[in-house]
């Protein structure tokens, strides 16, 4: 028999490693026929949401965004996507971006279809200098993976335009076997992201977790972290991170 009161989920003050086995749906208004699972919020010390959505037959995720734009990346199965006009039918590796004041809708095709989310106060830039970005319908199969810092072994795809008008950048970072990041990387952004494939060994403010396949993990600002991926596969994980915002208030 299996312990119950076992787990690889760790909530610390800045940063948190959720396993799947510890899951506690929540109901979300719009959200039909679908398990929601929020894995990181405020609540948290967040100061952004990520969410994991099973949506079963005829499930449904629909709204309007007001102050916080999202992200939706299809982690598996199928959905038809309607955002801001513009329709799509979407599969595995297929994203969304919903920028604020738009209203978004997503109706099963696939029983057990898999959506990610990354939610997120949207920060107007001052003066107008530009406004805020638009719908974007795309997929992380079109667009290539760049060797990261000179390593082959380390490949990032970047998911969302580089442009002052974006607060958020979405990422996918693979790394071969044996690959790891070559520094401990100490910074102002923070972190959101959800294991896509898998293994390896996460270090977070000096501790050290085991990861795999459909784990998340939380970084505050200037949490400290390192990876190295282990296993025979390559260890592929899509991440949140804020970015071109004024990085204090004083």
């Amino acid at each position: 028999m299996e312990i119950s009161a076992l787990t690889r989920s760790v909530v610390k003050r800045n940063h948190a490693v959720i396993a799947p086995d510890g899951y506690v749906n929540s109901n979300i208004a719009g959200w039909k026929n679908c398990s929601a699972n929020v894995i990181i919020n405020e609540a948290m010390g967040a100061n952004f949401c990520q969410i994991l959505t099973t949506m079963n037959k005829d499930g449904e995720i629909m709204g309007v965004t007001q102050a916080s734009e999202i992200f939706f990346y299809v982690v598996r199965g199928k959905c038809n996507a309607n955002a801001g006009g513009g329709e799509k039918e979407l599969s595995k590796g297929h994203y969304v971006y919903v920028p604020v004041e738009t209203a978004y809708q997503f109706n099963c095709e696939e029983e057990g279809t898999q959506v990610l989310s990354f939610h997120k106060v949207y920060e107007h830039l001052p003066g107008g200098y530009s406004p805020p970005p638009p719908v974007i319908f795309d997929r992380a199969g079109g667009i290539d993976g760049n060797t990261y810092l000179g390593d082959p072994a380390l490949r990032l795809q970047v998911l969302l335009p580089d442009k002052p008008a974006f607060d958020m950048a979405v990422n996918i970072f693979t790394y071969d076997p044996g690959g790891h990041l070559p520094f401990v990387e100490t910074h102002i952004m923070e972190h959101g992201l959800l294991y896509l494939q898998g293994q390896g060994i996460y270090m977070l403010d000096h501790e050290w977790y085991p990861v795999k396949q459909g784990d998340s993990i939380w970084m505050a600002p200037f949490c400290q972290q390192w990876f190295t991926a282990m296993g025979k596969e390559p260890a592929v994980y899509i991440y949140y991170k804020n970015v071109n915002r004024f990085p204090t208030t004083v």
